[in-house]
């Protein structure tokens, strides 16, 4: 799948990169999904996988998840922009607001 988006924009292009390296990571490509929530100074993009593929974009002791986040940070130096990764599992989202 194939996203197109606007170059001058870097979180649609930050958003499209860590798509499609997770896409790369993941059983299921199909079920990747990033949104981005952009607040004043960050934009916070929340990774959705299927619940089987988690530990895939996380990986062993954190260190895949560690990677993706290291090249937002290399990613925010460059468009002078904060990003954040926030990992879910595609079920996860309706228990979010039950926890609070």
């Amino acid at each position: 799948m194939t996203e197109t988006f606007d170059s001058s924009d870097p979180v649609s292009e930050i958003r499209t990169l860590v798509s499609e390296i997770a896409q790369a990571l993941v059983d299921d490509p199909s079920a990747v999904k990033v949104e981005a929530i952009i607040d004043q100074d960050i934009a916070v993009l929340r990774l959705e996988v299927a619940p089987g593929d988690v530990g895939k974009v996380i990986g062993k002791q954190g260190r895949t998840a560690r990677s993706l986040r290291t090249i937002l940070g290399a990613a925010s130096m460059k468009h002078r922009r904060r990003f954040a990764l926030d990992i879910v599992e595609a079920d996860d989202r309706s228990g979010e607001q039950e926890d609070e």
